[in-house]
């Protein structure tokens, strides 16, 4: 008799123990980084189409914000000439701004700067990740116009 006995506690106590909560296993996986939020961020421009953006020492650091209140105002700096819109944002990741005003300042990096409002103008989607916004336009805003990261805003 003290077999079976022996038999139900050893099955009883397997079956209880495969019932046991465990603790997760430690995993290297880093949980998703929260996006930056588009509106009311310094975003940096780092790349115009295919060219990388760097700052020259002698000129101001090329930025874009985007009013965090529903003004919907658009500011940045293009290099020596600031700028000014206003921007819609729309369903679906899509973003417009309206025709931007600039400072007329004669620069050397004028062509730059044409091309980075230009840039801004022909937006018809944003993407955003992590600390990056890329801008979108043609054709059918697939193609990256241009590529920003989260930045500190100078004082």
């Amino acid at each position: 008799m003290r077999i079976p006995l022996l038999f139900t506690t050893i099955t009883t106590a397997a079956l209880l123990g495969s019932c046991a909560t465990r603790e997760p296993a430690e995993t290297n996986q880093t949980p998703a980084t929260a996006a930056t939020p588009l509106r009311g961020t310094y975003w940096v421009l780092h790349q115009l189409g295919n060219s990388a953006v760097t700052t020259p020492a002698d000129s101001q650091e090329l930025y874009l914000t985007l009013s965090a209140d529903s003004s919907n105002s658009a500011q940045g700096q293009a290099g020596c000439n600031r700028f000014r819109g206003r921007f819609t944002l729309a369903a679906n990741d899509q973003l417009s701004f309206s025709p931007l005003m600039s400072t007329k300042m004669a620069c050397p990096r004028l062509a730059l700067e044409s091309r980075y409002i230009s840039a801004l103008e022909g937006t018809t989607r944003y993407q955003l990740a992590g600390d990056t916004l890329r801008l979108l336009g043609a054709p059918a805003g697939t193609q990256v116009v241009a590529q920003f990261h989260a930045g500190t805003a100078p004082e």
